[in-house]
């Protein structure tokens, strides 16, 4: 039994009966098209770790003062996010385990109630993280190209009502995508979304790196050292795209299999990458390990809290 009961849902296209698919797969399958067969276990451990770093990376920005900022609130919430792909991943996991051995015994409406719960949980940890990639994106162009006006610009309270609206969204969205989750419609709203928040940040990021370029090669005409907030800026915005290449590798085979779904339901082809479905949901969690990774190597001073609030739990 595979884990993520919500991305579960998404494994088949609705509109292809079983017989079809499994046909299709034969005609297709050259050895390749088994699919992997991926223990609960990774998905348990993915998850623990998962947690106890994002965890750590909550308590680090809440701990040290220095960190008290929009951007760091912005990243906070990145990490609450991805504390919530293994807090639901963890959730299942524990409730499959517990009925399948008669631990627990629950009427079955119960059971729905409990499966919707973690539906909600994991999909809007992903419309979330989509969308505070993008804010966290929007926050570091205003820090590099209106660095005088930032205070003015992103004030705490902007970036609480930012913050306090994502998650709303994220809320809505998830209901509604969890209702009509075998709408096609729904499924393309999803994955426009997605892309819109990837050309939004990879635009970002190329006026970014081109004004990094412009300022290095000034430094090396006018042989001046560059000041610390502009090295501070452009080093933050070298870490925010090794985050948004992550995500990409991460969730782009997911949402390309949505794509499929979309596209071609039946396609001998189609039907041999859905078989995939399990490692594509191992990346998704992988995604919440690599990020609190990327935060504690970057950031000296995130990564200095990390050694104390280490210390302190031991």
């Amino acid at each position: 039994m595979s884990t993520l009961a919500p991305l579960r849902l998404l494994r088949e296209p609705s509109n292809a009966s079983e017989g079809n698919q499994s046909n299709a797969t034969v005609g297709a399958s050259g050895g390749w098209c088994q699919g992997l067969d991926i223990p609960n276990e990774l998905f348990l451990a993915l998850g623990l770790v998962s947690l106890v770093e994002n965890l750590l990376v909550v308590a680090a920005i809440l701990k040290n003062r220095n960190l008290h900022s929009p951007t760091y609130y912005f990243i906070c919430c990145l990490a609450v996010s991805d504390m919530l792909v293994s807090i639901s991943n963890l959730a299942e996991m524990l409730f499959m385990l517990l009925l399948e051995h008669g631990v627990l015994v629950m009427h079955p409406s119960i059971v729905r109630h409990m499966d919707s719960v973690i539906d909600m949980l994991i999909c809007s940890s992903v419309v979330s993280s989509l969308s505070f990639l993008g804010v966290i994106a929007v926050d570091r162009y205003i820090t590099i190209f209106y660095a005088l006006r930032y205070h003015s610009i992103m004030t705490l309270q902007r970036a609480v009502v930012t913050m306090a609206s994502v998650w709303l969204a994220s809320t809505v969205s998830s209901t509604v995508l969890i209702t009509y989750f075998r709408s096609n419609t729904i499924l393309l709203c999803l994955i426009g979304f997605f892309l819109f928040m990837l050309v939004l940040m990879l635009v970002l990021y190329i006026h970014i790196f081109a004004l990094a370029r412009h300022h290095l090669h000034s430094i090396s005409s006018q042989q001046k050292p560059p000041t610390a907030h502009r090295g501070g800026s452009l080093k933050g915005a070298v870490t925010l795209t090794i985050l948004l290449g992550v995500f990409f590798i991460c969730w782009g085979p997911f949402f390309f299999h949505l794509i499929l779904i979309v596209t071609c339901p039946t396609n001998p082809f189609c039907t041999c990458f859905f078989s995939y479905f399990n490692l594509f949901l191992i990346l998704i969690i992988c995604n919440s390990v690599i990020d609190p990774l990327i935060y504690a190597f970057r950031s000296q001073e995130l990564r200095r809290t990390l050694r104390e609030v280490v210390t302190c739990s031991c």
